[in-house]
């Protein structure tokens, strides 16, 4: 079980195609610029104490990245490790240390800026392992800009949180994740339940501390230390919900911000959920359309489809069986780049033939295993930060009466996203911490969001609920009549014109200003 919230999908439908010499920033502050600022969280309900010199005064070592099975930076990329509390309540107590990497500004063209941070969504991505992959799609930016990233508290290199083994990720597959009868129901949250307990055990005391809020404040901590007056951000999918939490904490301290693919504030649990429904199955009648086909019949058929499957899973060429929530994931997979559309005609062609290899490739390639049956732990990191944000926990029976909506916004994804609301924190260790997110943010300068008419993860209208809750004067929209998972660098010369004359140059877009 997975939830669909990212911006990078992996393998045959990935969106774009794209670490070390020492060095420091040197913009002319002394690196404790903004303190005040950050001690003060304006329109927020609690203040940070004040942070001692030990970690204000940090001084970042700067050297070759460590290669990984699937990063290799090249060396013109660096990398550093910046402690932070543990407890930011408690800021003199533990610190754990995130990964960071950073291309330095080529200066060309002009002063450089400062630092442009990035956050490439999940929750639980890598910052560290995807920046380099990206790194042609930013380049023009780093003519004013440090390029940096990092992996928050809880992600792969920055204290990373794995669950469970690659063994019982597999053995794990064979769970309906719609239970039809009470011995699936039982199981399914037998499974959430041991996968909560899993990542206890492996978290300890970390698992109360990995929350948006946490890492927000992680955020301004690392502005001090690469020594930026203003926080210059970069966030996508998941990542535009973490900038609105750092607007808000820290308003005074936003530079240029922009939020990209942008996550609806409004939206609790249950309602994040629907808008999921919707979205994908708003990009999967787009799909259709681009087939021939009618929507609605074409829905029907893969409904069809996965109904078949959910009792009667489908062989593979790798002797593992297709089940149905595999071939759901298959099908979300290339729903997030047109580019990935004719991979899923021949996925589906396939499995209606009575294969399910293709629809199997495309949901090992969202579920990050590897041919030696290896999986990724972005899932599971997305959990534990999700599960410390989100307040509201349906039980089986409550979602049991949504299920018939979810159903009606889509015959497809519905039934899946419906139950996910039930089983993805149940009788999770600790408790969440809000409804929704705060993300007012009066007094900030102005926000650029850029939202996707065609976005099935995080749906068009969130732009615009996110541009209202930053505040008069702050959230600034531009819209992309375009397709798939984000905009910037997805082929849109006016979204791109957009975006990089506002960091480069500070010219805000008209609020309201369209890119067809």
């Amino acid at each position: 079980m997975a939830r669909f919230l990212r911006w990078t999908a992996l393998g045959a439908a990935a969106l774009l195609a794209t670490g070390c010499s020492s060095g420091s920033s040197d913009d002319g502050d002394d690196g404790k610029g903004g303190t005040a600022d950050a001690r003060a969280s304006a329109g927020s309900s609690a203040t940070t104490a004040a942070l001692p010199a030990s970690l204000t005064g940090q001084k970042l070592d700067w050297g070759r990245c460590k290669a990984t099975a699937d990063s290799a930076p090249g060396s013109e990329w660096s990398c550093a490790s910046l402690k932070v509390p543990l407890d930011w309540s408690k800021p003199e107590g533990t610190t754990i240390d995130l990964a960071l990497i950073r291309a330095k500004s080529r200066g060309s063209g002009g002063k450089r800026i400062g630092s442009l941070l990035f956050n490439f969504g999940g929750p639980g991505g890598s910052g560290v392992s995807t920046l380099p992959a990206f790194g042609s799609t930013f380049s023009s930016l780093r003519d004013s800009y440090d390029l940096v990233s990092w992996d928050p508290r809880g992600v792969d290199r920055s204290e990373g949180v794995r669950c469970r083994s690659n063994k019982d990720i597999q053995a794990a597959e064979s769970i309906d994740s719609t239970p039809d009868t009470p011995a699936e129901e039982q199981a399914y949250f037998q499974d959430s339940k041991d996968f909560g307990k899993g990542c206890e055990q492996a978290a300890r005391s970390l698992l109360g501390h990995v929350s948006t809020t946490d890492t927000a404040r992680d955020m301004d901590l690392m502005r001090q230390v690469l020594g930026d007056r203003q926080m210059h951000y970069f966030g996508i999918s998941y990542g535009t919900e973490l900038g609105g939490v750092y607007a808000h904490l820290f308003p005074k301290n936003v530079g240029r911000l922009i939020l990209d693919a942008v996550v609806d504030p409004s939206a609790d649990a249950v309602g994040h959920a629907e808008n999921q429904a919707r979205g994908f199955q708003r990009a999967l009648e787009d799909y259709l359309k681009s087939t021939g086909q009618d929507p609605k019949q074409g829905s029907a058929k893969i409904a069809d489809l996965l109904d078949r499957i959910d009792g009667d899973p489908l062989p593979t060429s790798d002797g593992r069986e297709l089940t149905q929530t595999l071939a759901v994931t298959g099908i979300v997979l290339p729903l997030y780049s047109k580019e990935g559309w004719p991979s899923l005609t021949s996925a589906l062609e396939a499995a209606e033939a009575g294969d399910g290899s293709e629809l199997l490739a495309l949901a090992d390639g969202y579920n990050e295993r590897d041919p030696s049956g290896n999986y990724g732990t972005t899932t599971h990191s997305q959990r534990v930060i999700s599960c410390l944000d989100d307040k509201q926990r349906p039980t089986a029976e409550e979602t049991k009466k949504l299920l018939p909506e979810f159903e009606k916004i889509s015959p497809v994804f519905g039934d899946f996203l419906g139950w996910d609301t039930a089983g993805w924190c149940h009788d999770w260790p600790v408790a969440g911490q809000f409804d929704t997110p705060e993300v007012s943010a009066a007094g900030a300068a102005p926000i650029l969001l850029v939202g996707n008419t065609g976005d099935p993860a995080t749906p068009y209208e969130g732009a615009r609920k996110m541009a209202d809750e930053l505040g008069k004067d702050v959230g600034v929209l531009l819209t992309w009549k375009g397709e798939g998972h984000g905009a910037y660098g997805s082929g849109s010369d006016c979204v791109d014109s957009a975006v990089n004359t506002y960091l480069l140059k500070g010219t805000v877009p008209k609020d309201g200003t369209v890119c067809s």
